[in-house]
């Protein structure tokens, strides 16, 4: 099988038992190693048309997870499941490449956790939004500008704005008369697009260390006492906004349909899971954000929820290269289901944006 042969050039001292498919997410290949005496291990073969500077991707994952480590320890942790472990290869290197130019990596398994697709329990979202506040929290001492930008532009809407028309206009894929209603959409909302952007290059808002893929399904929470332990999936951490991580959690998990629901009719944004969110994320900050990041949480979801809409139309436009499809139309209906959001955000917008209560929270 090749992914044992795979694991022969990781420092892996137990003999391999099994490799066996594992988890549901869109980028990279995923397995579940177990080895004698039943410790397990993540096997990952990386997308690296996603990811095409491997070296870059693993050095920054190397970086934060080791300055985590020592901020856990610190703190009184258990740096063995508050963060990742990445495994080296026999050479010590963070990931391996075969003859056919694939890359992998291992991190150990982290035991007696869960993650969850969809919301199931209020109190998992909260501690979610303990998660990714903690994982602010702790980084805030890291210097953001030491990091590579994997994907460059990844939470530059205007960017992503003007790809998306550079789509419509090529549409290569003659899909652009189908969707009419949803290009107009976006182009509605084009003054928006540059609002976070320029508050950073104004100063108004500070550069720090993002995951920038907080969904739910990159949290793990304790099955024996519910509470969240850590992020996984670092590959899009990158310098950038908190307003980013708290914003694409909102679009995921208060959320009262899932992410591709074709009937959005079922779509609407649940504010109990939204303060819900927002009080776990500023406990987990411990004061970390500054009065003006408080006061764009709200702007952050709308804008995370928007730009990853725009993002499904685009890759609809281009014929689904980016994001795995599994039904014709599958980007499509994801990219409804994220504008009926922010069409409920903006009804609900007042509440949303009740700025005294966002600060009696902190």
């Amino acid at each position: 099988m090749k992914q044992q042969e795979i694991l022969n050039h990781f420092r892996i001292e137990k003999e391999v038992l099994s490799v066996e498919k594992y988890g549901s997410g869109h980028i990279n290949q995923t397995f579940l190693v177990t080895v004698k005496e039943n410790k397990k291990y993540i096997l990952q073969k990386i997308n690296t048309s996603i990811f095409p500077n491997v070296e870059e991707l693993m050095e920054n994952i190397l970086q934060v997870t080791s300055f985590l480590r020592e901020e856990i320890v610190r703190e009184g942790g258990d740096s063995e499941r508050e963060t990742m472990t990445v495994i080296l290869t026999k050479e010590g290197n963070p990931y391996y490449t075969d003859e056919d130019g694939n890359a992998w990596r291992v991190y150990v398994f982290i035991e007696e956790a869960i993650s969850y697709n969809q919301v199931e329990r209020k109190e998992d979202f909260y501690q979610s939004g303990v998660a990714v506040g903690r994982f602010q929290a702790l980084l805030t001492g890291f210097p953001a500008e030491k990091l590579h930008e994997i994907i460059p532009d990844f939470h530059n809407t205007a960017k992503r704005y003007q790809d998306f028309e550079k789509a419509v206009a090529k549409d290569c894929c003659q899909r652009a008369a189908k969707v009419e209603a949803e290009i107009a959409f976006v182009r509605a909302h084009k003054e928006e697009m540059s609002i976070l952007g320029e508050m950073f290059k104004k100063g108004e808002l500070p550069l720090r260390v993002t995951h920038n893929d907080t969904k739910l399904n990159n949290i793990l929470i304790d099955v024996n006492t519910k509470k969240a332990i850590c992020m996984i999936d670092l590959d899009t951490v990158m310098p950038g906004l908190s307003v980013y991580d708290f914003g694409d959690a909102i679009r995921f998990g208060a959320n009262t349909a899932a992410e591709d629901e074709p009937d959005t009719e079922k779509v609407s944004l649940s504010l109990e899971l939204y303060q819900a969110y927002l009080q776990g994320f500023l406990e987990g900050c411990d004061g970390r954000l500054t009065s003006k990041e408080m006061e764009m949480l709200p702007m952050g979801a709308k804008i995370m929820t928007l730009e990853c809409g725009m993002r499904f139309l685009t890759d609809y436009l281009q014929g689904d290269t980016y994001f795995k499809v599994h039904r014709e139309g599958h980007n499509l209906d994801r990219c409804r289901t994220q504008f009926a959001l922010v069409e409920d955000m903006e009804r609900k917008w007042n509440q949303m944006c009740d700025v005294d209560n966002i600060i009696s929270l902190c």
